[in-house]
């Protein structure tokens, strides 16, 4: 009757056994059911960031791209400033060189003028044959000293108005050399102002792609911290689905746990049964003398029921 009635609880603790790991295998099932929708939402969110952190880094790129691309061209109308600032330092040397011939030239035009009221109404020619003629007469002709010394003042008369003639085309000879050399100051001067016209519209063409790189890397900033911004709003929205992911895996952990520490618990359970089963037949033999097998022997000397002596 009492061998039943053991029966009887052992069967029902069983199955009480056999519900309480059947409900927490369930509950674990709908855990990783859970589990498994939170890990497509994660992975799907995960792949979402990742296009936005992708789209951002190539924006970024860009930008950087961009920046190298400046520095290159910031050289390049540097150096060109450089050779305008040096052209321009040349066209106003030439400019000055060009205001000085002009005012050397008016200054000789004006001696001319002075000049032109002094000069003598015979010719140069006249004049220079009129002294050849004197100089042979004091040379060849007997005369007294007092015709020799009128005839030398007119000399001196005669050259003095030769003179005149030969200052006048001193000047005339001044203002020719000034004049081409006024010519020449305007030409390079021309060259220098057509060189650094083209050399200032070449670096402002390069100033103006400068200024339109600026504003598409600003552009492409602006496009990179939408980017950024919306990565992380995705990474945000990740967030609670992981805590709630760590939540599930440690209650699934935790009921893992306790099923293992229930089958633990039974296996105890079974296998002190055992050796008190074996421990009531090993007793049984010894009165009856029987042979005891090597386990039952050792049960009844972990219980001090016989010695190995």
């Amino acid at each position: 009757m009492k061998l039943i009635q053991r029966v009887l609880k052992w069967k029902k603790a069983e199955e009480e056994r056999q519900l309480s790991s059947n409900k927490r295998n369930h509950e674990i099932e709908e855990f990783q059911q859970k589990l498994s929708v939170l890990k497509e939402q994660r992975t799907r969110l995960n792949k979402e960031a990742s296009e936005w952190a992708e789209k951002r880094d190539k924006f970024n790129e860009h930008v950087r791209n961009l920046r190298t691309e400046i520095r290159e061209l910031r050289i390049k109308r540097d150096k060109l400033n450089v050779k305008v600032s040096e052209l321009k330092q040349l066209r106003e040397k030439s400019r000055t060189e060009i205001r000085e011939r002009i005012e050397e030239i008016n200054r000789a035009n004006q001696q001319v003028t002075t000049l032109v009221k002094k000069k003598p109404l015979r010719s140069f020619q006249t004049l220079r044959k009129k002294m050849e003629e004197i100089e042979w007469q004091i040379q060849t002709t007997s005369i007294s000293l007092q015709e020799e010394k009128d005839l030398v003042t007119q000399v001196t008369e005669l050259q003095t108005q030769v003179n005149i003639y030969i200052r006048l085309e001193t000047w005339h000879q001044k203002i020719l050399e000034s004049q081409a050399e006024l010519t020449a100051t305007k030409t390079t001067n021309r060259l220098h102002h057509k060189k650094l016209t083209e050399m200032a519209e070449k670096s402002q063409e390069i100033h103006n792609k400068m200024l339109e790189k600026i504003n598409a890397i600003r552009e492409y900033e602006k496009k990179a911290d939408d980017m950024h911004q919306r990565f992380l709003q995705t990474r945000q929205k990740a967030k609670p689905i992981q805590e709630e992911m760590n939540k599930i895996l440690g209650q699934i952990k935790l009921l893992k746990e306790e099923i293992r520490k229930e089958e633990e618990k039974e296996k105890k359970k079974r296998e002190e049964a055992l050796r008190s089963r074996i421990e009531k037949r090993a007793k049984e033999k010894l009165e009856q003398g029987q042979k005891l097998t090597w386990e039952e022997f050792q049960i009844l000397t972990e219980k001090g029921k016989i010695t190995q002596d």
